[in-house]
């Protein structure tokens, strides 16, 4: 089983942005701090969540079960409802990523709980001002 985590920070609305991603495979950790493009706080949450899917496509086999955790209600939400109203081409982005693997578990998260993702985020963001 594949654990990921994912969180953005956002400096301003529309602000600069960035992603924590945290991947949680047999016990190892891999994490990453990146850069997203100016955006509000939902669509960067939108990015991180693209972006940490995209991560773990490229490092891993696609044959495991995945848990996806997130601390963004709307994120979540969406994939649940399978709808968004103003981020339905990212959500559609996300599902497809999400459709390689067997089985994709999405759970939000309270941000105390996301600690890693969430650490990740806001250094990257305090660096990057």
């Amino acid at each position: 089983m594949i654990k990921l985590y994912t969180d953005a920070a956002t400096k301003g609305n529309p602000g600069i942005s960035t992603a924590g991603i945290l991947i949680i495979k047999n016990g190892k950790q891999y994490q990453y701090a990146i850069n997203l493009p100016n955006s509000s706080n939902h669509t960067a949450e939108f990015l991180a969540a693209i972006t940490g899917f995209q991560y773990v496509d490229n490092l891993f086999s696609n044959t495991e079960t995945l848990m996806f955790f997130c601390d963004s209600k709307i994120v979540i939400e969406s994939i649940d409802k399978n709808y968004s109203k103003n981020f339905q081409k990212m959500l559609s982005e996300l599902i497809n990523l999400q459709k390689k693997f067997p089985l994709v578990i999405s759970k939000w998260i309270p941000e105390k709980e996301n600690k890693g993702a969430h650490f990740l985020a806001t250094q990257k963001l305090r660096n990057s001002l």
